[in-house]
C-alpha cells in the first residue's frame, strides 16, 4: 500500500522542481506532476507524519503550498497510469512505451507497465539515465543498475549488448515489476535481485547505474566505488543540481573522477570514472 499526498501549489515553477527535490530525499518514489500541483507517492511503511516537518519549502513564505494525505489502493494506479501516460521518446532510437500503446519500429523500443514502480522515462532523472545508456559502450559489459525501479535502466543496457545486466531494488513490488518488465521485453537473462547495496559484497561491475535520492547516495557511494572495475563508469541521478557539490565531493574522496554532467530542468546526472 502507498500513501499519497496532494499538494496544490502556487506558483507551480520553481516550486514543483523544488518540492520535488525535497520529498525524494525523504523517500518519495513516484511522482505525477497535475494542473495545480503534485502527487507524491511514498510506501505506507516509511509514511509517518512527522515527515511534513523535514519539508522546508513547506516553510518558505514566499510559496503557496497545500496539502492532503491519504491511502493509495495498489489498484487505482495503473487507471491513472493507462490515463495520463504517453509514449516516450529518447532521442531518434529508443522509445518507452506502453503494452496498450501502438510500436513505432524504434532501435529500442522499452514496454514499460510501472504499477508501483519509479522509472517511466516521463521524469527527468529516469530520461537523463536513458540518454547516458544510450551514447555510451555498453556492448559486453557487465551493467549494474542500482534502485531499478520498473527495470527500464536495466533494460535498455541490455538491449544495448551489456554482457550481463544486474538490477536490484530493496522495494517488493519494484522486484516484481521489474521481473515482469525484464520479461515482457525478451530480456530475461537480467539477474534481478530483491534488496539493497548490502548485495554489492565481492561483485564487480563496468557500468553502474544509480538513480536514487541523494541521502542514500551519499550513504552507499563506497559500496559501489568498492564494487567497480578499474576504469569503469558510475552513472548517477535522482538529485538536485544544487546538491552536485556534495555528491562530487564523496565521489573524490573514493578516487572517482568527475567527467562531466547532463542537467535537465533542475535535475543533474553526473558521469564519473574509477
Amino acid at each position: 500500500m502507498y500513501m499519497a499526498l496532494n499538494f496544490k501549489i502556487r506558483p507551480l515553477q520553481p516550486t514543483t522542481d523544488i518540492l520535488i527535490a525535497q520529498l525524494s530525499e525523504l523517500g518519495f518514489e513516484g511522482f505525477e506532476e497535475t494542473g495545480d500541483g503534485l502527487q507524491a507517492y511514498i510506501p505506507e511503511s516509511a509514511w509517518k507524519q512527522e515527515l511534513l516537518q523535514e519539508i522546508q519549502i513547506l516553510k518558505n513564505g514566499k510559496f503557496e503550498i497545500g496539502y492532503q494525505v491519504g491511502r493509495l489502493p495498489r489498484k487505482n494506479w495503473n487507471a491513472v497510469w493507462e490515463k495520463s501516460f504517453q509514449p516516450i521518446a529518447i532521442g531518434r532510437d529508443c522509445l518507452v512505451r506502453a503494452p496498450f500503446h501502438k510500436g513505432t519500429g524504434a532501435a529500442f523500443e522499452i514496454v514499460i507497465e510501472p504499477k508501483m514502480s519509479f522509472g517511466t522515462g516521463h521524469h527527468e532523472t529516469t530520461r537523463l539515465m536513458l540518454e547516458w545508456l544510450l551514447e555510451l559502450e555498453v556492448s559486453g559489459r557487465a551493467v549494474l543498475d542500482m534502485g531499478c525501479g520498473t527495470g527500464v535502466l536495466g533494460i535498455l543496457a541490455a538491449m544495448r549488448g551489456a554482457g550481463s545486466v544486474e538490477a536490484i531494488d530493496n522495494d517488493p513490488w519494484c522486484y516484481a515489476n521489474a521481473r515482469e518488465n525484464a520479461a515482457r521485453n525478451g530480456q530475461d537473462f537480467i539477474q534481478i535481485r530483491e534488496g539493497d547495496a548490502g548485495l554489492l559484497e565481492n561483485r564487480q561491475y563496468d557500468i553502474i547505474l544509480a538513480n536514487i535520492n541523494r541521502n542514500i547516495l551519499l550513504e552507499d557511494l563506497p559500496r559501489y566505488a568498492g564494487s567497480l572495475n578499474r576504469g569503469g563508469i558510475l552513472l548517477l541521478s535522482g538529485f538536485y543540481l544544487a546538491d552536485l557539490p556534495a555528491i562530487s565531493e564523496k565521489c573524490g574522496e573514493l578516487n572517482l573522477k568527475f567527467e562531466k554532467n547532463k542537467v535537465l530542468g533542475q535535475w543533474v546526472s553526473p558521469k564519473y570514472v574509477f
